[in-house]
């Protein structure tokens, strides 16, 4: 699926861009060489960073 229709990023490059660089959606766009354009996708690329990051620091649980 396409996040920013604009700059033609899927939600699979901003998840790997969102494990590298520890910055907000800007930040992301800028690592993967591209910037907003109209904006609109922003609120709903900072909710898949934030998502993303969550998801990488989770503890694993180990079954006894």
């Amino acid at each position: 699926m396409y996040i920013c229709i604009c700059n033609a990023i899927r939600e699979s490059e901003l998840r790997s861009a969102a494990r590298r660089c520890p910055g907000d959606a800007e930040a992301c766009y800028a690592s993967l060489g591209k910037q907003p354009a109209c904006g609109s996708c922003l609120n709903e690329a900072d909710a898949i960073l934030f998502e993303e990051r969550e998801m990488a620091f989770k503890p694993t649980t180990v079954a006894a």
